[in-house]
């Protein structure tokens, strides 16, 4: 299966709110989404009750988690994406068993809340109750003087941070109970990414010295284009949110697949990265583009069990530098699910 070019066409007219209407999906998509899905069960067969984080690239397994961490709500998404492939009662009662696991991080002070309740409740029939004590806490957790959801102490380190990894999710799930908080959210983010020198993906707000930029994560860190992107492409979806949307070039990576951390080219690629970049793309009615991503993923980098690979959980740390990522394959598989057609163009 030959790459597309990185070209892209003009966002499709018939966008509505910043979601796309779909189209005509490529012959490759639909086996693609299939062998993804399947893998899911392989994986829910090895973990039980535990939620999978990364892969080993060669033998597939899983190094899980108790709780979920922050990538909890994409594992929880990945089954509720197979219940409504395969219509299968199994399937959907495991994936409800999992939503249900999330309800503990409605309270958790972290903006990462975002990304495990909303993606984690997005597609599920027994979600709304969490999502909407999710969205109310985490309301109650907004700063008016800050203009956002701060990071939060759930992970340890200060609580007065911003990163755009808190953004995504976190939009649309503020925008289920206050609109505008929703928007200061993510302008706020936005503000300080475009206003740091040097560059950053994530700040520091003390008293004295109001917002300084952190160097961790690193300028060339591959998730927080994606990230900002996603958070883009969610706001794009809100009441009057189509300016989000022009935001978007400054964004996307020139290569389908960047690398880890620009700053190291020799090292390892991001397929992570790469995943969520897609669906922000067809999000934001960037078709061609977003299917050239998918297609260099699905051709390169796509195993014939559905394992996603060359995904870089930490580059810095050495930690699941070539790996399947759980939230890659859940990436992978919403926006294959999205451009086949199995789920709404804009839902979540």
């Amino acid at each position: 299966m030959k790459a597309r070019p990185d070209g892209d066409a003009p966002p499709s007219k018939d966008r509505r709110a910043g979601c796309l209407k779909p189209g005509p999906a490529p012959g490759w998509a639909a086996p693609a989404l299939g062998s993804v899905l399947a893998r899911v069960a392989v994986t829910r067969a090895e973990v039980g009750d535990r939620f999978p984080l990364y892969a080993d690239p060669g033998t597939g397994a899983w190094r899980t988690t108790a709780r979920g961490s922050w990538t909890g709500g994409f594992w929880a998404g990945l089954l509720w994406l197979r219940a409504r492939h395969t219509g299968d009662p199994s399937d959907r009662e495991a994936a409800r068993a999992c939503t249900a696991r999330l309800a503990d991080w409605a309270g958790a002070d972290t903006s990462t809340r975002g990304l495990i309740l909303w993606y984690g409740t997005v597609f599920a029939d027994n979600g709304e109750r969490i999502r909407y004590q999710g969205a109310r806490a985490c309301r109650d957790s907004f700063d008016p003087e800050l203009g956002l959801v701060p990071w939060g102490s759930a992970f340890g380190g200060p609580r007065l941070m911003a990163r755009v990894d808190g953004v995504p999710g976190m939009v649309p799930l503020l925008a289920t109970v206050d609109v505008e908080a929703a928007r200061s959210h993510l302008r706020r983010h936005l503000d300080l990414r475009l206003g740091s020198q040097p560059s950053s993906w994530s700040w520091l707000h003390t008293e004295t010295t109001g917002w300084t930029a952190c160097a961790d994560p690193p300028p060339g860190w591959s998730r927080g284009p994606a990230w900002l992107l996603l958070a883009l492409a969610e706001g794009a979806c809100l009441p009057d949110g189509d300016s989000y949307a022009a935001l978007a070039d400054t964004l996307t990576p020139a290569s389908p697949v960047p690398l880890a951390d620009t700053a190291h080219p020799g090292g390892p690629l991001d397929t992570s990265a790469a995943a969520v970049t897609a669906l922000a793309l067809l999000r934001l009615g960037r078709r061609d583009r977003a299917v050239g991503v998918l297609e260099v993923l699905v051709d390169r980098h796509l195993t014939a069990d559905g394992r996603l690979l060359d995904g870089c959980y930490d580059l810095p740390a050495g930690t699941a530098v070539r790996h399947e990522l759980i939230w890659g394959d859940f990436f992978l598989a919403y926006a294959l699910a999205e451009l086949t057609g199995q789920v709404a163009g804009g839902t979540g």
